[in-house]
């Protein structure tokens, strides 16, 4: 054999080892690593995130940087045992850095039982948000992980550090705070850079490429359609069913949920949820949150057993507001009006404290079941709110007082235009709450912008429901340093007596709590009372003209055909005082029942599954995505079981001539390969046929075969077959077509 030959035998043969070790042209090892760094880069935009809602971005930021250069170092110069040492300390040390940043009262009561209990919840659904001290834990938990991933990564280690980094997104993925595209994002890095790292070592064929296009598109489309544990997951991408098998709206707004999420279009339930006898009117609270998130709320700290006896009232002067509670339908909050102090009854033994001051059941509260509430309701005039000062307590300044890191200059701008005439936080107050009611038009069907919900509501949007005004209140009056929270409950409900009150679903709302020195938290509503009793009349009358079940009680019943029936504002201040109370009172009762943590089409008072023109809702981005996965895995599938070449071998069984023996000799010869391809493996590209039948004869092939290779070369490149030359080559193809079928084989035997 020529020297020239050898050489290109060998040329050939490293050509084709590296293209074995190529996808695209590129090598295997660039895109594993890669794609590892797009699932670090998952795991540390949770982190990012959580920094941005809590504070330290650029902390953050600076940590990050540090951990990969000194990764990236350490990764050419020193060993594994080190390299895990190293990490260990780093962590041991962020650790130990979150724990001397927690408040004493919180250090006090930590115990390895504790400590144990918070790492369960973690990874059953309590979000990393709810730590009290979220910033210092999110910087503790970033080096350790991000070091040794990187680490792993610069060493060629793809496995190990895709489990490292898989990890970590995964604790996300159990504490809700990474989202469900963020998620796939994650899940399709992590699984490519193991199929890359797979082509890398063992080539194509070894690395088994269609069997991991498989697992990627099932980890694609299992990761967005199951939550792992009850909680757990956020948001799946695919929904579950129609929007009747969804969580209620009222259910996200008013239960003892620890976070909302603020959606788009929403619908109303006119159906009776409670009864309250009252010695006054109220609102009846469930929750307050105190850490804005950007496009929701969030509950911070945890809760205690109510022990019995008598709870802290507000700070200043109060009256005391007895409440018998009787549900209509389960319950899974505890409505009372603020503040309350006391609980009786049969479920007291069951009920919670949270730190915001709110009280929630331990469990369900069924029909045959009532409690007792004793609130000191906060007394206060205008003038008296007027006169508070700002020197608010240190806690308070940290939970009600911080904005995400990326709130836009221009919502502080807006702010401080809106308070420009103000000299104190209630007049500031009073100036943001009439601002919006007069700036903004109430409707429940509005599309959930992109991004942070107060911005977007101040500058992009004309119109929206009682999360949209609340959270932006919020959020203004804390860009000017008034301590202020978003509220969840219900409005005082249908008067049917006295001191009786009926409450519905679509009584659920949202407002404001602003905190004044001598006073404490008092009420702000700065949704507009008007358009949302019109929402709640029609919704009552298209019930009742329905005939449908639950929708009145029958004191509601009787008073229906009553237009003289009116149910007092709640007033949470009883003076002879001229002056209004915080709460503008314009003499109507605002209600609604504004459901979150669903999109319902805009425009339905009913469940329903269908837009304003009839037609179907596209799918998000996300779900396409997961579609498109779900038929490469498809293609995938189909390819791995050569069903296609199956299909096409059995269409050659059979070769009709044609006037061009060459013709007839190429076709023969296609015939012949496929043959070969079934039974050995397919020709590389960039193989001469030669080459092909050459390395085939070492395993089995014989001489006519190798004979038909040199017709086939004289019939594409030689001076010509003969008729002869195309006879030969259809046989041979054909007793190889035949002999690799085993039926046709039976039949011409």
């Amino acid at each position: 054999m020529s020297t020239e030959s050898t050489r290109g035998r060998s040329a050939s043969a490293t050509a084709d080892a590296t293209d074995q070790h190529a996808v695209f042209g590129v090598p295997a090892n660039l895109l594993a690593a890669g794609a590892s760094v797009v699932l670090i880069g998952a795991f540390l935009a949770v982190l990012y995130d959580i920094t941005d809602v809590v504070g330290r971005r650029n902390q953050f930021a600076l940590l990050v940087v540090g951990t990969l250069v000194l990764a990236t170092v350490v990764g050419r110069t020193i060993r594994l045992r080190v390299a895990l040492a190293l990490a260990a300390v780093i962590a041991g040390g962020g650790f130990t850095a979150y724990f001397l940043a927690l408040p004493p009262s919180q250090l006090a009561l930590l115990s390895p039982e504790r400590i144990l209990a918070d790492s369960l919840a973690l990874l059953s659904g309590l979000s990393a948000l709810r730590l009290l001290s979220a910033d210092v834990w999110a910087l503790a938990v970033t080096p350790g992980p991000t070091f040794l991933a990187w680490y792993l990564v610069v060493r060629g280690r793809i496995a190990p550090a895709v489990t490292i980094a898989g990890f970590g997104l995964g604790l996300f993925v159990l504490t809700t705070d990474a989202t469900g595209a963020l998620t796939l994002v994650g899940v399709t890095a992590g699984m490519a850079a193991l199929g890359f790292d797979g082509i890398d070592r063992y080539g194509r064929d070894g690395g088994q490429l269609d069997v991991l296009t498989i697992i990627l598109a099932a980890m694609v489309v299992v990761s967005a359609s199951v939550t792992v544990l009850p909680g757990a997951g956020g948001s799946p991408v695919i929904p579950s069913g129609g929007v009747a098998e969804q969580p209620t709206v009222e259910a996200n707004l008013v239960s003892a949920s620890d976070r909302i999420s603020i959606v788009g279009s929403i619908s109303l339930s006119p159906k009776v949820r409670f009864e309250v006898q009252s010695s006054s009117p109220a609102y009846w609270q469930t929750a307050s949150f105190d850490r804005y998130t950007g496009d929701g709320w969030v509950r911070t700290g945890d809760t205690e057993p109510y022990s019995g006896g008598r709870l802290r009232g507000p700070d200043g002067p109060s009256r005391l507001v007895r409440q018998t509670v009787t549900p209509a339908t389960p319950l899974d909050s505890m409505p009372a009006a603020w503040r309350p102090v006391a609980v009786r009854g049969d479920v007291a033994s069951d009920t919670l404290l949270t730190q915001q001051g709110n009280i929630r059941p331990a469990r369900t509260i069924a029909t045959d079941e009532s409690y007792n509430v004793t609130s000191a309701v906060p007394q206060y005039t205008p003038a008296s709110l007027r006169r508070t000062g700002t020197d608010y307590p240190d806690e308070i300044r940290e939970r009600y007082l911080a904005l995400p890191d990326s709130t836009a200059p221009r919502v502080r701008e807006r702010a401080a235009e809106i308070t420009s005439d103000a000299e104190t936080p209630y007049d500031k107050a009073v100036a943001v709450e009439r601002w919006l009611e007069a700036n903004k038009e109430y409707s429940l069907r509005v599309s959930r912008p992109e991004g942070d919900i107060a911005d977007s509501f101040l500058f992009e949007m004309d119109e929206g429901y009682c999360t949209y005004y609340a959270s932006t209140m919020v959020v203004l009056l804390r860009s000017e340093g008034v301590p202020a929270r978003f509220v969840t409950g219900y409005t005082t409900g249908e008067r049917v007596g006295d001191d009786r009150y009926v409450v519905r679903g679509l009584d659920s709302h949202a407002w404001v709590e602003v905190y004044f020195e001598d006073t404490g938290w008092v009420r702000f509503d700065p949704t507009p009372a008007g358009a949302r009793q019109d929402a709640e009349s029609t919704t009552i009358e298209s019930a009742r003209s329905e005939g449908l079940d639950g929708i009145d009680t029958n004191e509601t019943a009787a008073a229906a055909n009553d237009t003289d029936t009116e149910t007092p504002t709640p007033n949470e201040t009883e003076t002879n005082e001229t002056e209004t109370n915080a709460t503008p009172d314009d003499g109507q009762v605002p209600r609604i029942d504004e459901r979150l943590g669903v999109t319902p089409v805009a425009g339905n008072t009913t469940d329903g599954d269908e837009s304003d023109d009839g037609m179907p809702s596209l799918p998000s981005r996300e779900t396409l995505f997961v579609g498109f996965a779900a038929l490469v895995g498809l293609a995938a599938g189909v390819r791995r079981t050569r069903l296609p070449m199956q299909l096409r071998f059995v269409t050659t069984v059979y070769q009709r001539r044609t006037d061009s023996p060459a013709a007839d000799v190429v076709r023969a010869y296609d015939r012949l390969e496929l043959a070969l391809e079934r039974t050995y493996r397919p020709r590389r590209r960039g193989e001469t046929v030669r080459h092909y039948l050459d390395s085939l004869s070492r395993v089995g092939i014989d001489e006519r075969t190798r004979q038909v290779g040199r017709i086939y070369e004289r019939a594409r490149y030689g001076h010509g077959v003969t008729r002869a030359d195309a006879e030969e080559a259809v046989a041979v193809a054909n007793d190889a077509v035949r002999s690799r079928l085993p039926v046709v084989r039976r039949l011409t035997n």
